[in-house]
């Protein structure tokens, strides 16, 4: 008997790459796209069926995976507030339950699950898939896994625009957009004629959002989500004073703060997606700065930072040094003061 399998995520998930009927039409510019020669790791689930393995294979590997990943105990924890064995257990569970097809071959499995627990490479990359909100996403090495409060940023948004139809149906920036999710979420809550341009230094986290922006939208005319490479506000000069909306997940971890990371983010993240300079926050001075030059009155912003610190000298930076530029900013959103808010003059 020969059992098939893959690593990451389930094929009930399959539908959200495919079934756009419930999602708001998504595309990207052929004039802005990323470069054609490169191309985006495929998610294990996506991938065709080529390999297969017996029950005894699969059982072996489980059985060594199983007591690879419990030997582990809390020294990871312990290390650098890591993944413990239960955890390592549970994705070890994940990859089990999604051994349906045959994508990949059994000494992949095993070369995947060492750099798991050797190199503590990142489960997403493992597989090439995040979950994000309602989302799945398509994410590989050299693109950000992003943390759990960031989903906070679309529920700030809808919040702002759910009464206000300048925002909803105006144009939005995404500023280093990664896999795409801040906009592929926001584009879902804008009205129909609202816009997103996505941007990116990266060319791989630019091929990546390409991919998931497809696998959720339909082709149109309209270029209803644009990815445009460049760093921060350059790539936007056209749109200078009329953007509605910017939101970024700017890199705001000080430099020297890099190393002591969890290994997963610290060795295998990418540092341009990381690193904000001396005291983390070069990018989000530069955000300020930038925003308050590309936002038409009355435009919002919200910035993720590092958290309550971070965000007030944000806001004592702008009150002091832009003054007049911004008002009604805001750190504090369900108890959490880690984003900073505020709307254009």
């Amino acid at each position: 008997m020969k059992l098939s399998f893959i690593g990451g995520c389930s094929p009930s998930n399959l539908s959200v790459f495919v079934n756009t009927n419930l999602l708001r039409p998504i595309c990207f510019s052929s004039m802005s796209s990323p470069p054609t020669s490169l191309k985006p790791q495929i998610p294990l689930f996506l991938r065709p069926p080529l390999h297969s393995a017996s029950v005894s294979d699969i059982r072996k590997w489980h059985d060594w995976a199983k007591n690879l990943a419990s030997s582990v105990g809390t020294t990871f924890v312990d290390s650098d507030n890591g993944p413990d064995s239960d955890l390592l257990c549970r994705e070890l569970k994940w990859l089990m339950e999604d051994a349906i097809e045959d994508h990949t071959g059994i000494e992949e499995l095993y070369n995947l699950w060492k750099q798991r627990i050797e190199e503590r490479r990142p489960f997403q990359y493992l597989v090439g898939c995040e979950h994000w909100r309602d989302l799945v996403l398509s994410v590989q090495d050299g693109v950000l896994i992003l943390g759990p409060e960031t989903k906070l940023i679309v529920d700030l948004v809808a919040d702002v625009v759910s009464n206000n139809e300048g925002l909803r149906e105006g144009l939005w920036a995404d500023l280093r957009t990664g896999t795409g999710a801040l906009a592929i979420g926001i584009r879902r809550i804008l009205g129909s004629r609202g816009r997103v341009i996505a941007t990116d230094l990266s060319p791989v986290a630019l091929s990546v959002a390409a991919f998931n922006v497809q696998k959720y939208g339909l082709q149109t005319t309209q270029d209803v989500i644009e990815l445009r490479q460049g760093s921060w506000f350059k790539p936007l000069k056209d749109v200078e004073g009329k953007l509605a909306g910017i939101v970024s997940n700017p890199p705001y971890i000080p430099s020297d703060n890099i190393l002591g990371l969890q290994a997963e983010v610290g060795r295998h993240e990418p540092r341009l997606a990381l690193d904000g300079g001396l005291n983390g926050m070069d990018d989000l001075l530069h955000l300020c700065n930038g925003a308050a030059l590309m936002l038409r009155p009355g435009g919002f912003f919200i910035f993720e930072t590092n958290g309550d610190k971070q965000c007030k000298s944000l806001a004592k930076y702008i009150e002091n040094d832009i003054r007049g530029s911004f008002h009604s900013l805001d750190i504090d959103f369900a108890g959490i003061q880690r984003f900073l808010t505020g709307f254009c003059q």
